[in-house]
């Protein structure tokens, strides 16, 4: 047998080597958590931020169309009626419901854009233009007028209202303008007003022929009388008795109703008097309109009214169409509103944002660092820097991009209402950050491949000059921003909005140039000192990472963020309070054209929560000797008026002044009053009873509580008249009034207004009440941040604090001298972000606050606020944040040596305890 053939040898190819996220996750599983985890929070606010302001803007315009009411912002398209030269034949066709439903959904087709029409609500049909007196007797005459009656066939009757009595209307033949007889339906309202009964009859007069007799058959009940179908013309719905400008006491007033026909019998008002014409009413739709197409809304609605689709809208109808709408008037309110309240919204966006990405930043230096040795390894065994960076970035996605898509997730279903493209562009913004903050900070940091790291100490490291140009940068843009920001207002571009971010900017560069000169003034002293600690605190503090800048730019930008927040919301709580007590003039009041019972202002006092309870006479029509108009004269008790002004502020004085109950009595004035009657001479005051004082200005006081407006004499009541002296209101003061018992108290003999309620009236719009909810939550989340940045900060160092802690205590340093060590390793950078912190909000709104106007957001229902709104620096907005971001920093460091201490490592390598 012969030798056997050797087989080739082969080679087995070795396994493949684990792929690099895999084992970097495998690895490092709590860094992945970590940073999905912050990115998950990151993306869920950068997404329900975009949401939540649409949600609050498309309320605040609902809010805006609804108050405005469908008789303003309905689109009103008439026509007048065939012209007269037409056969009757087709004078008749153009007004019955085929053509005008026809046209009407051709008049739908040139409604394009975001005007979206509510079909549900509009309605056609042919209405009179002119009402016309009926001579039926049996109708009401109030002043011996007759009532005059309005004609509407318009369109879906049956579905807007239900029958409370006999039917609707029918037209069971062809109808034309020789008709002598319709039916008719009426509102209850109208049935009650005008006494028409099912079977009534009423004889529209005619011209050239016997009166239009309509016979009422129903008596109907609107499903939605607040709706527009109901509400566009109020007449429909609702009867008026008119008042004729007539002089003399009793002024001619007449009724006037509107009758409800069939559709059908729309020509039958050609033969009328009251010249009827064809309508379209185009209702919009407050569900389907948003706050962020207002841009476009505006001029939809303007060519309408006077542009291309007006002419679109003829070329349907007829060249005789016209259309009217208060709707521009509306949208143009509202964005007066809007434009006043978005910038300082965005203020606190950017301020917020800002802390965000610096967090994001510091995430990824974090992890940077703590895998400084291994990178450089990597680099050093020749590993390129774009496939480092690609690698990386890899790996921060996959935990990333899941957390992002979640927290984006959560955002979506957290604020249901708004649009989803922003919200999905924040969100992605935030994940992009998350991602590239490792990559980016570990390329920029071995882009050289060097054997030793370098110390990059803060006292160490010189500002290179690529740092000095972008700190200049930076100071020029703020210095810009806030010159704007004084000059434009709120008004001006984006750059404007982050003048708060930029001074914040500033200050923290501004810090971190001055720290090492600090720590280098207070090194001196502390070396002289008895212990190893202050020195030893110092030394540590001076060797801290250069890097430390993000930790103080999140720390100064929130809490200048804050700073400036917080002062926003007490600048608006704070004019809100002023104005609701110039108005009111105490916490309560009762005001009465009569005088008020005896026994009133005590049953007031007895009121819970009432302290005091003023009675002041008031004589509204008071007409000084040669003065053109009437000045309101109060008549006070000085003591107790005087304690009242000393109480709530406005106009005080002191009550001396006011003695003297005959002959001239001292009065206090508004400015204007003093000057137009001089301070210097008697004048006397006619007064509503016919009494006449003498009174002479002794005091000149901008407010006083009894009158909000600005003209008023205040006078001592003991010299008026015995019906001019007595009590026509009463000003309540209390720290908590009860407005329903107070209201019981009263009985019904006055009309009662609380302080509360009014203030409460001034913050009624969805868009003030969200904008407020939104600010304090961007910088709540702020806030939050800066302190997730202070903890990183801490949290880089841990491990090195831990290890010099555990030698330290080899050479017999106690655990309170690591206590003491640790806190005062912190403190310098804690004090220096805590104090910067509030000088910086401090500066901040002493530059900006001559260009924000709280006006808009604190006081918008007002037409001539009683209050300014001015931007003020707030002191718990400043110390608060400052303190709390002291007591984490030092807090942090107490628990860190607190938990070392009690590791068991510790524990065997010091060589003894003393304490």
């Amino acid at each position: 047998m012969g030798r056997p053939v050797p087989r080739p040898a082969t080679h087995r190819p070795a396994p493949a080597a684990a792929p690099w996220v895999r084992t970097r996750l495998r690895a490092a599983p709590g860094a992945a958590a970590a940073l999905a985890l912050l990115v998950a929070l990151a993306s869920c606010l950068a997404g329900a931020f975009p949401r939540a302001v649409d949600r609050y803007e498309d309320a605040g315009l609902r809010r805006a169309l609804r108050q405005a009411g469908p008789d303003h912002t309905t689109l009103r398209v008439s026509l007048p009626q065939p012209d007269l030269g037409l056969p009757p034949g087709q004078r008749a066709a153009a007004m019955r419901p085929a053509a005008l439903e026809r046209q009407y959904r051709k008049v739908l087709g040139t409604v394009g854009g975001p005007l979206a029409v509510d079909r549900e609500q509009s309605a056609y049909g042919v209405g009179s233009t002119v009402s016309r007196a009926v001579p039926d007797p049996w109708l009401p005459r109030p002043t011996g007028l007759p009532a005059q009656v309005s004609l509407a066939a318009q369109s879906g009757l049956a579905g807007h209202a239900r029958v409370r009595g006999g039917r609707l209307p029918r037209a069971p033949h062809p109808v034309d303008g020789t008709t002598r007889e319709v039916e008719a339906a009426v509102t209850a309202a109208t049935a009650q007003g005008l006494h028409i009964r099912v079977g009534s009859v009423v004889h529209v007069p005619a011209p050239g022929r016997p009166p239009l007799a309509v016979r009422v058959t129903g008596i109907l009940v609107p499903r939605d009388p607040g709706g527009a179908y109901w509400s566009t013309v109020p007449l429909l719905r609702t009867p008026s008795l008119v008042t004729l400008p007539t002089p003399g006491p009793d002024p001619d007033k007449y009724w006037l109703g509107a009758l409800l026909l069939a559709p059908e019998a729309a020509p039958a008002l050609l033969g009328t008097s009251t010249d009827p014409a064809r309508y379209w009413h185009l209702a919009p739709d407050p569900r389907a309109l948003h706050a962020h197409d207002l841009d476009r809304l505006r001029p939809a609605v303007a060519a309408l009214e006077s542009g291309p689709a007006l002419q679109r809208v003829r070329a349907v109808t007829g060249d005789g169409a016209d259309i009217g709408t208060d709707l521009d008037d509306t949208l143009a309110s509202f964005s007066r509103l809007r434009s006043g309240i978005s910038p300082l919204v965005l203020v606190a966006a950017a301020g917020t944002g800002t802390v965000v990405a610096v967090v994001l930043l510091m995430a990824g230096g974090l992890a940077a660092d703590r895998r400084r040795a291994e990178l450089a390894l990597l680099r050093a065994r020749g590993a390129g820097l774009s496939g480092l960076a690609g690698r990386l970035l890899a790996e921060t996605a996959v935990a990333a991009v899941p957390a992002g898509a979640l927290g984006l997730a959560v955002a979506l279903v957290a604020v249901p209402a708004g649009r989803t493209g922003p919200a999905v562009a924040a969100a992605l913004a935030t994940v992009l950050a998350g991602c590239a903050a490792l990559p980016v900070r570990a390329a920029f940091a071995h882009r050289t491949v060097r054997l030793t790291a370098v110390r990059e100490d803060v006292t160490s490291v010189r500002p290179s000059r690529r740092r000095t140009v972008a700190e200049l940068t930076l100071l020029v843009l703020a210095v810009g921003a806030v010159a704007t920001l004084r000059r434009r207002g709120t008004s001006g571009d984006q750059l404007v909005a982050v003048a708060p971010v930029l001074i914040g900017v500033i200050a923290a560069l501004l810090l971190l140039r001055l720290h090492p000169l600090l720590l280098r003034r207070l090194s001196g002293p502390a070396g002289r000192l008895r212990g190893a600690i202050g020195h030893l605190s110092l030394a540590r503090a001076g060797r801290a990472q250069a890097s430390a800048v993000l930790p103080l730019l999140a720390l100064l930008t929130a809490l200048t963020t804050a700073a400036f927040g917080g002062s926003v919301l007490a600048g608006v709580a704070g004019a809100r309070d002023r104005a609701a007590l110039l108005t009111v003039g105490a916490d309560a009041r009762a005001d009465s054209a009569a005088p008020l019972p005896a026994d009133l202002p005590a049953r007031v006092r007895a009121v819970p929560g009432v302290g005091a309870a003023t009675a002041v006479s008031i004589a509204h029509q008071a007409e000084p000797a040669n003065g053109q108009d009437a000045v309101p004269l109060v008549g006070v008790d000085p003591d107790a008026y005087g304690e009242l002004t000393a109480r709530t502020g406005p106009g005080a004085f002191p009550a001396d002044r006011l003695a003297g109950r005959s002959g001239t009595l001292a009065a206090v004035a508004s400015p204007s009053v003093a000057s137009a009657y001089g301070t210097r001479r008697s004048f006397p005051v006619r007064l509503e009873d016919g009494s006449s004082v003498t009174v002479r200005i002794v005091l000149v006081r901008d407010r006083t509580p009894a009158v909000p407006g600005p003209d008023f004499l205040v006078v001592n009541r003991a010299g008026l008249g015995a019906g001019a002296g007595r009590p026509t209101t009463l000003l309540v003061t209390g720290a908590h009034v009860d407005a329903g018992a107070l209201r019981h108290a009263v009985a019904g003999a006055a009309a009662v207004r609380t302080r509360a309620e009014e203030r409460a009236r001034y913050a009624d719009s969805p868009l003030q009440t969200g904008a407020e909810h939104v600010y304090t939550a961007a910088v709540a989340a702020g806030a939050g941040f800066a302190v997730l940045a202070l903890l990183l900060a801490l949290l880089r160092a841990a491990p090195e604090r831990a290890a010099l802690l555990a030698r330290l205590r080899t050479m017999g340093l106690t655990r309170a001298e690591g206590r003491r060590l640790l806190v005062l390793e912190s403190l310098p950078q804690a004090l220096l972000a805590a104090l910067g912190g509030a000088l910086t909000g401090w500066a901040a709104i002493r530059l900006l606050s001559p260009g924000v106007d709280l006006t808009a957001i604190a006081l918008p229902s007002a037409p001539a606020p009683p209050a300014e709104a001015e931007l003020r620096p707030d002191t718990w907005s400043l110390v608060v944040p400052a303190l709390l971001v002291l007591a984490a920093s030092t807090g942090v460091a107490a628990l860190q040596a607190w938990w070392s201490g009690r590791r068991g490592s510790v524990t065997e390598l010091r060589a003894g305890d003393t304490q």
